[in-house]
């Protein structure tokens, strides 16, 4: 899913959702999620790939802001 110029990310999206915008992989891979060729990549969403790799709410946040000036 390529992120729409007002589509937000939100969180709530699978993270093979996310894969079709280049900046967004760039983006969570400078941040340490890897998810990409995950298994459950289909299944799960962005936040909750995030709480599996310990990221807390406001590290998730800060990372979704991210995402979303990107």
């Amino acid at each position: 899913m390529k992120k729409k110029e007002n589509k937000k990310i939100t969180g709530k999206e699978k993270i093979s959702e996310l894969i079709g915008d280049k900046r967004v992989v760039e983006v969570l891979f400078e941040n340490g999620i890897m998810c990409m060729g995950c298994h459950a990549a289909p299944f799960e969403t962005l936040e909750q790939g995030c709480k599996a790799h310990g990221m807390n709410k406001k590290e998730i946040d800060e990372l979704i802001k991210k995402l979303n000036r990107k």
